[in-house]
């Protein structure tokens, strides 16, 4: 099949899934993600500790 049909087929699928999907819930901004975000910021700060690295 030729590169050019495989990828209109493939936008065409897309767009029939999409259709038949329906429209997408709104993102919810809430406690619960502020929370989720802070706690992957602390994460971060705790794994990238600076500092002189150890030599064995």
């Amino acid at each position: 099949m030729h590169p050019d049909i495989h990828l209109t087929l493939h936008h065409t699928r897309a767009a029939e899934l999409r259709a038949e999907a329906g429209p997408r819930p709104a993102p919810r901004h809430g406690l619960r993600t502020r929370v989720g975000w802070t706690l992957i910021e602390v994460g971060l700060k705790l794994a990238t500790r600076p500092g002189p690295v150890p030599v064995h």
